[in-house]
């Protein structure tokens, strides 16, 4: 229960950002002649820029009491998954090792009885009843100034970001680019979508898969 109504409220929580970036989309892959046939114009050896727009979501976590952190998503999963597939009384180790790339510990395990109670020492972490936020606004743009705008504002993508010495600069690379930035520096399990805005006709859309 929250203060909210009563009742406990999950949210999500986007903020954009904008950034000016140049780039040449080829590929050391492929001859001269494929490339330019694969990218056209944008394959120009001079490059061209773009005025990127960057929204980034994060949402409520599910965390065991002991500290690990594992997104709400895989959560739901997971239950939906154990009630389907176990009918007896079952205690289960570590049941999300194949989620979220976490292991909980043996402390953390759930008893199921007859497939449908579920206890737990896990619990989901939604809107925070007393601050009223998913997380604090100004702690997100300090993480996006650092995972966006330092490295990517106003540079030349291939020649002055690192990751894309090896890696063709689409967008959708800037994408995942950005969301392993972000997951070095937010909180575990609550980055849920990273939104990429090349043109406003362009757009890629990455949720860490």
């Amino acid at each position: 229960m929250s203060a909210a109504g009563g009742l406990r409220r999950r949210a999500r929580l986007s903020r954009l950002v904008s950034f000016s970036a140049s780039h040449r989309l080829h590929s050391p892959s492929l001859s001269d002649e494929e490339n330019l046939k694969v990218f056209g114009k944008c394959n120009n050896p001079n490059g061209h820029g773009h005025n990127y727009k960057v929204v980034v979501t994060v949402h409520g976590e599910v965390r065991a009491e002991n500290g690990v952190w594992i997104c709400a998503d895989c959560w739901a999963v997971f239950q939906t998954l154990v009630k389907s597939v176990l009918k007896a009384c079952v205690s289960v180790a570590s049941p999300l090792a194949f989620l979220c790339g976490e292991l909980l510990p043996r402390q953390a395990s759930l008893l199921l009885t007859d497939g449908q109670k579920i206890r737990s020492r896990i619990r989901v972490l939604e809107i925070d009843p007393v601050t009223g936020m998913v997380m604090n606004l100004t702690d997100l743009k300090e993480y996006m100034e650092e995972a966006i705008m330092k490295p990517l504002d106003h540079k030349n993508l291939d020649l002055d970001v690192p990751y894309f010495a090896d890696v063709v600069s689409t967008t959708e690379n800037v994408a995942v680019y950005i969301w392993e930035n972000l997951q070095q520096l937010l909180p575990r399990g609550i980055l849920y979508k990273v939104k990429v805005y090349e043109t406003d006709n362009n757009i890629v859309v990455y949720k860490g898969e």
